[in-house]
C-alpha cells in the first residue's frame, strides 16, 4: 500500500511534471531514434548492396543480394538485438542503470561509424565485416530497451509515467522517419551529382562507382544522434529506486533526485533496511513466481507474437509501393534511383502510418489505459491483416490502390497505437526494482525472437512472392494477433499507480508478509 512506501519514492511518484523529466525524455529517447535508424535503414541499404557486389553478368539483370546473405545482412543486427537486451538487462540490476548506460551508447557509435567502413578484398570481407558489426551495433541497440525503459519508469510520477516511457519509445518513429529521409536525401544528392546518367537506362550500367559511398554515408550518419547525447547521458545520477532500494543508500538517493527534480526527499535509513530485506526474493523463486508469474508470461508471450507481426509487415509492401506509385521494377532504373525510390516509399509510410500511432499512445495511454490499447492494437491488426489475406489479389491492382493503402496503414497505425507500445512499457512498470530491468529484457528478448522469426522463417516461405504463400502467411499473422488478444489477459491495468504497489513491494511492508519469508528457496 501506498502508505507503507519510502519517503523517496513517494516524492518521485507525487513529484511533478519539471523541465528535467523532458530532458530524460530526450535523452533516453534518443536512444531509440537510434536504435530505429541503425536498424530500418538496413532495408534501403541492402538492395544497393546488391546492385553493387551482387551482379553477375551472364543475366543482364541487376544484382540482388542471394536470399541467405540478405537474411545474414538484415537479421544479424536482430540477433545482435536479442543478445543484448539479455545481457545488459541482467547487467542493470547488478551494477545499476547508470553504469551501464553509457556503454551501449558507445557501442552504437563505434558499432555504426565501422559499419559504414566494412572495406574489404572482396565481396565476402565486406559483406563479412559489415554483419560483425551490424551483429555488436545490434548487441548496444539490445541495451538500450531495459535500460531506458526501467530508467524513464524509476524518474517518472505516477501519473505520467505511462506517457513519459511511451514517449521515449516514440522516438523509435522518428528514427524509422529520419531512415528513410537520409537515405532518401543521400541517394538524391549522388544522383543530382551525376547529372549526364539518365534515370531510366540499363541498370547493369547505371550501378554508379559512387554508389560505393551512399551506403556508407547512411549507415554512419547513425552515429551522429548516439554521440550528441553521450555527454547528458553520463550526467544523469542512477535512479531514486536503485540507489534506495537496491543499493540501500536513501540519504544519496535523496540528494541525486534533489540535485535534478525540485523535491524535498528525507532519508529514512532504518525504514530502508527493513523495505529491503522484505523484497529480497529473486527472479528464480516461489515469491517471484507467485507474484509475477503470470505477468513476466503475459510480457513475453504478447511482445513476440505481436513482433511475429510487425516485422512481417514488409511482406506487401513489394505490392502496395508499385501500386501506389512509389516505386518502380529494378529493371527500369538505376541502382541510387532504387535506393530513392525506395527509401522516399519508407518515408511516406511512417510519415502517415507508423509515426501517428506512437504518439496517440503517448497522448491516450494515461487517459484510456494500457490494456485497453493492446487489446485494441491485436483485435483490429487482426482484422486488417484477415482482410488482406482474404482480398489480397483484389487489393493489389491498380483500382483499389487506395483501398489497400488504407488497410496497409491502418495495421501499422494500430501497431503503434497499440501492442508495438504497450509492451515495451508494461514490462518498466509490473515488475519490482530489483528485477525491473532483467524481466524487460526477457519481455523485449522474447519480441526479438519473435522478429527473428519473422525474418527467418515467415519471409524466407514468401521469398518467391507466391500470392497464395503470401495470403496464407496474413493468415498466419492474423492468428498470431489474435493470441496476442488472449494473452494480454495475463497483464494488469497499472495507470495511476505507484510502482511498488503494481509490483507489491510495499505491500510486505504492512505486516502482510514478514521479512524472513521472503527468501524462498529455488523452484
Amino acid at each position: 500500500m501506498a502508505s507503507n512506501n519510502l519517503a523517496v519514492l513517494t516524492a518521485l511518484d507525487t513529484a511533478k511534471t519539471q523541465w528535467y523529466h523532458v530532458m530524460a525524455i530526450v535523452i533516453a529517447g534518443m536512444g531509440f531514434f537510434t536504435d530505429a535508424y541503425d536498424l530500418f535503414c538496413i532495408s534501403t541499404v541492402s538492395k544497393l548492396l546488391g546492385r553493387l557486389y551482387f551482379y553477375d553478368p551472364t543475366t543482364g539483370k541487376p544484382g540482388k543480394l542471394p536470399h541467405s546473405t540478405n537474411n545474414l545482412v538484415t537479421g544479424v543486427a536482430l540477433i545482435g538485438t536479442l543478445s543484448g537486451q539479455l545481457f545488459f538487462g541482467w547487467l542493470g540490476d547488478k551494477l545499476g542503470r547508470k553504469k551501464v548506460y553509457g556503454v551501449t551508447l558507445i557501442l552504437m557509435v563505434v558499432c555504426a561509424l565501422c559499419s559504414g567502413l566494412s572495406f574489404g578484398y572482396s565481396t565476402r570481407a565486406v559483406i563479412g565485416t559489415l554483419c560483425f558489426f551490424r551483429f555488436w551495433l545490434g548487441f548496444g541497440i539490445g541495451g538500450d530497451y531495459p535500460l531506458s525503459a526501467t530508467i524513464m519508469s524509476e524518474y517518472a510520477n505516477k501519473k505520467t509515467r505511462g506517457a513519459f516511457i511511451a514517449a521515449v519509445f516514440a522516438m523509435q518513429g522518428v528514427g524509422i522517419i529520419f531512415a528513410g529521409l537520409v537515405s532518401m536525401i543521400v541517394s538524391k544528392i549522388f544522383l543530382d551529382f551525376d547529372e549526364s546518367l539518365p534515370f531510366n537506362v540499363n541498370p547493369v550500367l547505371s550501378t554508379q562507382p559512387q554508389a560505393d559511398y551512399v551506403w556508407r554515408i547512411v549507415l554512419m550518419m547513425g552515429a551522429v544522434p548516439a554521440g550528441l547525447t553521450y555527454y547528458w547521458r553520463m550526467k544523469m545520477p542512477e535512479t531514486g529506486r536503485y540507489t534506495a532500494i537496491i543499493q540501500g543508500n536513501a540519504k544519496q538517493a535523496a540528494a541525486d533526485m534533489g540535485r535534478v527534480l525540485e523535491i524535498d526527499i528525507q532519508a529514512e535509513p532504518d525504514k530502508l533496511s527493513d523495505y529491503k530485506a522484505a523484497n529480497s526474493y529473486s527472479l528464480f523463486s516461489r515469491e517471484f513466481l507467485q507474484r509475477h508469474g503470470l505477468h513476466l508470461l503475459g510480457t513475453t508471450t504478447t511482445w513476440f507474437l505481436l513482433d511475429i507481426a510487425f516485422y512481417s509487415q514488409n511482406l506487401t509492401q513489394k505490392d502496395i509501393f508499385p501500386v501506389m506509385g512509389l516505386t518502380r521494377k529494378d529493371i527500369n532504373v538505376s541502382a541510387l534511383q532504387e535506393m530513392f525510390e525506395t527509401s522516399r516509399a519508407m518515408f511516406i509510410i511512417a510519415m502517415l502510418g507508423t509515426f501517428p500511432g506512437y504518439w496517440f499512445t503517448v497522448f491516450f495511454i494515461e487517459r484510456i489505459g494500457r490494456f485497453f490499447i493492446q487489446l485494441m492494437g491485436f483485435i483490429m491488426m487482426t482484422i486488417f491483416m484477415f482482410i488482406i489475406g482474404v482480398k489480397y489479389e483484389y487489393l493489389k491492382t491498380e483500382q483499389h490502390k487506395w483501398t489497400f493503402a488504407t488497410l496497409y496503414g491502418l495495421t501499422f497505425f494500430f501497431a503503434n497505437f497499440g501492442p508495438n507500445s504497450t509492451t515495451f512499457v508494461l514490462p518498466a512498470e509490473l515488475f519490482p526494482t530489483r528485477l525491473r530491468s532483467t524481466c524487460h529484457a526477457l519481455s523485449a528478448a522474447s519480441g526479438k525472437a519473435g522478429a527473428i522469426f519473422s525474418a527467418f522463417v515467415v519471409q524466407s516461405y514468401t521469398l518467391d512472392g507466391e500470392t497464395s504463400k503470401i495470403k496464407k502467411a496474413m493468415y498466419f499473422m492474423a492468428f498470431t494477433n489474435l493470441l496476442g488478444v488472449f494473452f494480454t489477459f495475463f497483464v494488469s491495468e497499472t495507470k495511476g499507480r505507484s510502482l511498488e504497489e503494481i509490483s507489491g513491494e510495499d505491500e510486505n511492508m504492512g505486516g502482510e508478509k514478514s521479512p524472513d519469508n521472503n527468501v524462498k528457496e529455488s523452484i
